[in-house]
C-alpha cells in the first residue's frame, strides 16, 4: 500500500479538532474526513466514522495493521505540518 495523496480539506481554529484531510491510496481508493486531532500529549489521526443505533460511534475505514497506522498518520501528518509552514498559521480555512 502506498499513499499517494493527501489533501489538507480543512483548518480549525483554537480546538482540539485541528484539521480534516483525504487521503488516496495506491491512485485508487480514497478515505475522506480523517480528523487531526490535539490529544494531551500529541497530535493523532481519527479515522471517518458514524454513530450506531446503539449511540456508539464505530469507523467506516481504518488501517488493521500497526505498520498501516504508521504509514497513514505519517503522510496525514506531513501534509499538516507542510500546510502550516506554507500558510503560516492554523487560521485560515482551507476550501474543499
Amino acid at each position: 500500500m502506498k499513499v499517494t495523496n493527501v489533501k489538507i480539506r480543512r483548518i480549525y481554529n483554537e480546538s482540539k479538532l485541528k484539521a480534516v484531510a483525504s487521503v488516496t491510496l495506491d491512485d485508487e481508493i480514497a478515505i475522506h474526513d480523517i480528523k487531526i486531532i490535539q490529544g494531551e500529549n500529541r497530535l493523532f489521526i481519527a479515522m471517518p466514522s458514524r454513530k450506531s443505533e446503539l449511540g456508539e460511534y464505530r469507523d467506516i475505514a481504518h488501517p488493521i495493521s500497526s505498520s498501516a497506522r504508521s504509514l497513514l498518520e505519517n503522510a496525514v501528518f506531513s501534509a499538516y505540518s507542510s500546510y502550516i509552514k506554507k500558510d503560516g498559521s492554523e487560521s485560515n480555512p482551507i476550501s474543499s
